[in-house]
């Protein structure tokens, strides 16, 4: 795959993932759920940028996770291009774009939505607002798919979780964040196609 390639599908998933982001954010207030399927629902909520809702504690957490992804972003921009250049497979050059544009994604979040928008709370949020929620490099990432696909109580002899009320799936995320999930699963269960390139060039260095 060429550069370009890969350049066309980051800008293209980047644009639906924020696309996607502003619409929730500019329609929907935290925590406003929009039933689509009983499967699948839009439900609108922010978060630090961690996985599963985790967070840095103390007063600098959030600089400090941003800060680390800007790095950690730019870590990865050099490997697609590096994959790029010595010619490597497709599904190593996709994979690489997919996890970047995610990231890359939640990024913008981070960095900008918090001199951009004012909060959500009981409102719906306006771009570009006197009142913003936050400051540069502490915005919050918005997310909206839920996909609940069976909730009830499990039963009583299971251990830890039995009689407890459980929801599965009960993750909420975004578009950057299938992005950043697909790249990895191609890594996974496509490594051996993923790196043939570079496995190729260790034979021929070894001999």
């Amino acid at each position: 795959m060429s550069l370009k390639k890969a350049y066309l599908l980051v800008i293209s998933i980047l644009l639906i993932d924020q696309i996607s982001k502003i619409y929730v954010k500019t329609n929907f207030f935290i925590n406003e759920e929009v039933k689509v399927f009983d499967w699948f629902r839009i439900h609108f909520i922010e978060n630090e940028g961690m996985a599963w809702g985790a967070e840095i504690p103390g007063e600098y957490g959030k600089l400090i996770l941003t800060l680390f992804r800007i790095v950690a972003v730019g870590g990865i921009a050099w490997w697609l291009w590096d994959s790029v250049r010595k010619n490597s497979s497709n599904y190593l050059i996709v994979a690489i774009a997919l996890i970047f544009t995610g990231a890359l994604g939640n990024i913008i979040d981070s960095v900008f939505y918090g001199v951009v928008f004012n909060d959500s709370y009981h409102q719906v949020a306006t771009a570009f607002s006197e009142n913003p929620y936050g400051t540069w490099f502490h915005g919050e990432v918005v997310d909206m798919f839920y996909f609940p696909m069976w909730e009830g109580f499990l039963p009583s002899w299971l251990p830890i979780w039995g009689g407890k009320h459980f929801t599965f799936f009960n993750a909420i995320f975004n578009v950057a964040d299938v992005a950043i999930s697909t790249g990895v699963g191609i890594l996974i269960v496509f490594n051996k196609r993923a790196f043939v390139v570079e496995e190729k060039e260790e034979v021929l260095i070894q001999n």
